[in-house]
C-alpha cells in the first residue's frame, strides 16, 4: 500500500529553467564574467548551488571563490521568483494525494526552497522537506530519501518518489524507492508522466489514493 509520495522541486513542482538561468546568470554578471552555456544551464538545473556555482566558474580562477559565496549569500531571490511557474495541476493533486498518505521533499535546493512553498502557499501541502543543506550528501546520493522514509517509518516498497532528472533516478534507485520520471522518456523509470494528470492517472495511484 502506498503511504509515502516525495516529490523533487525544479522540473516537478515548477518549471524552474529560467529562474535558474536568470539567477546564475546574474552571479556571473556581477563578475563580468559571459552568461552560462546551455551545458551549464543544464548542470544547474540538476545540482545544489555550491556544485553548481564552483561548475559556472571553473573557468575563472582568477575570482576568489569567497567573494562569490559572499555575494550568493546576499542575493535576494525573491528576485526571481517571477520566472517560476508552477506545475499545471500540482494543487489538486496534492489536495488529493494527502488525504490518503504522507507528502515530501527530496531538493538539491537549499536556503531557497523553504521561501519559495510560502511564496506559492505550498507549505502545508508537505509533511517534511529535506534540501541539499540538512544532508551530508545531496542528490544523487540517497541521503535524503532515507531521512525521509526513516521518518515516516516507510518501507521504499511503500513510497514513490517523482523526480525528472538522471539525478533523480540514481537518488530513487539508490534507495530501491520506485521511481516515476516526470516529463523526460529518457530516464530509466517504473513509471513515466507528462504531467499531474497523468501521474492522477496512474494505476499505482488510482488504487491507493481514490
Amino acid at each position: 500500500m502506498l503511504k509515502l509520495i516525495v516529490f523533487d522541486c525544479d522540473g516537478v513542482l515548477f518549471d524552474s529553467r529560467a529562474a535558474n538561468e536568470a539567477f546564475y546568470n546574474d552571479m556571473l554578471a556581477a563578475f563580468s564574467c559571459p552568461p552560462m552555456s546551455r551545458e551549464e544551464l543544464d548542470f544547474v538545473h540538476m545540482h545544489n548551488v555550491v556544485d553548481s556555482v564552483q561548475h559556472i566558474f571553473r573557468h575563472y580562477p582568477g575570482i576568489e571563490q569567497g567573494a562569490v559565496e559572499r555575494y550568493r549569500a546576499g542575493i535576494d531571490y525573491g528576485r526571481f521568483l517571477k520566472y517560476l511557474k508552477m506545475e499545471d495541476g500540482l494543487v489538486e493533486f496534492l489536495e488529493m494525494a494527502r488525504q490518503r498518505c504522507r507528502l515530501a521533499i527530496s531538493t538539491n535546493r537549499t536556503n531557497t526552497m523553504r521561501p519559495l512553498l510560502a511564496t506559492y502557499r505550498l507549505t502545508d501541502y508537505f509533511d517534511m522537506v529535506v534540501t541539499a543543506a540538512d544532508v551530508k550528501n545531496p542528490k544523487p546520493a540517497p541521503d535524503a530519501l532515507l531521512a525521509i522514509l526513516s521518518a515516516f517509518d516507510c518501507r521504499p516498497e511503500e513510497a514513490l518518489f517523482i523526480g525528472d532528472s538522471i539525478l533523480d533516478q540514481h537518488h530513487a534507485a539508490g534507495c530501491e524507492v520506485p521511481f516515476i520520471a516526470f516529463k523526460n522518456s529518457e530516464l530509466t523509470a517504473d513509471y513515466h508522466v507528462n504531467g499531474f494528470a497523468d501521474l492522477g492517472n496512474l494505476a499505482v495511484i488510482k488504487a491507493s489514493l481514490y
